[in-house]
């Protein structure tokens, strides 16, 4: 069973969020140098993380529906951030702030419980993805993300998925034909 759906349900019920919040496409959440401690969870749309080096983007997480995302750098050291959040298309969010959802975590046993288990989660797809990068083949980067995300294909632009693969819109387009 998966608890987040419960989770998300409680802070529903709870009334909870703090507001709502709508994004054109290619509205900006977080830019670059700027504090944000919320939490978000996406109702409808697609959202990309994504830092500047250089002057090349490189995108390193999506957010899509029934997804949280957050600057988590930001979230958990409450400083600013190099990263970037950019609605894809025309997104709906609902927000928390980090001392609201952090009383709410911290009200019940369960609560810390699913809360260690979405971080847990979100640190081993970051390991996943980072092993991938550094000793998988553009192919077998591509076959890792498609099995563990296949709506990521439906939801983001794919010059951004190459991006995520480190790879060119180029390399992507001919992994995906072989």
């Amino acid at each position: 069973m998966n608890p987040i759906p419960h989770f998300i349900q409680q802070l529903n019920d709870q009334h909870l969020w703090d507001t709502e919040l709508s994004l054109k496409r290619n509205e900006y959440l977080k830019v670059k140098d700027t504090t944000d401690t919320n939490l978000y969870f996406v109702v409808s749309g697609a959202l990309r993380i994504y830092i500047v080096e250089e002057s090349d983007e490189h995108s390193i997480r999506f957010g899509y529906k029934n997804n949280f995302i957050a600057s988590l750098d930001s979230f958990i050291s409450e400083k600013p951030s190099d990263l970037y959040i950019q609605a894809l298309k025309k997104t709906e969010l609902k927000v928390i702030t980090k001392s609201n959802f952090m009383s709410f975590v911290e009200s019940s046993a369960e609560n810390i419980k699913i809360w260690l288990l979405m971080l847990g989660d979100l640190i081993f797809q970051q390991m996943e993805r980072e092993r991938d990068i550094l000793t998988s083949s553009p192919l077998e980067r591509y076959k890792r993300v498609l099995t563990r995300s296949p709506q990521l294909f439906q939801e983001v632009p794919h010059k951004y998925i190459a991006s995520y693969l480190r790879m060119t819109p180029e390399t992507l387009s001919r992994v995906k034909k072989s």
